[in-house]
């Protein structure tokens, strides 16, 4: 883990997951935990995947949720919880998000671009 600690993450940290289907369309889906309010923030966003290794900003990706039809704004909330390593384990359990994949903030970015790269070659 890059950017974790033993007991959990010191900043911001995500982690791609892969590819999703919401309603027919085609997407990826990611999880990020960041600092809130002297706690943790855990959630998960489902993007449109926009199939461009260069394009590594998931978060200005499309939502995959209709406007005004349960749109999860930012992501959608897994939930809050008081430490780093109490974010980690619930993601994970909720999500099934990997111990050991981890990232600094931004860089599941780059693990779309090596998904992109690996399915089009």
């Amino acid at each position: 883990m890059r950017f974790c600690t033993e007991e959990g993450p010191v900043n911001e940290a995500e982690q791609f997951l892969g590819p999703v289907v919401i309603a027919g369309v085609e997407g990826i889906r990611w999880v990020s935990i960041r600092p809130w309010q002297e706690s943790y923030n855990a959630s998960m966003d489902d993007v449109q995947d926009l199939d461009d290794e260069n394009r590594r900003d998931l978060s200005v990706f499309p939502s995959l949720y209709p406007d005004g039809e349960d749109d999860p704004g930012p992501g959608r909330v897994i939930g809050h919880v008081e430490g780093p390593a109490e974010a980690l384990e619930l993601t994970e359990r909720a999500t099934g998000a990997s111990t050991d994949r981890w990232d600094n903030h931004g860089v599941a970015g780059e693990d779309y671009a090596d998904f992109v790269q690996a399915r089009n070659s």
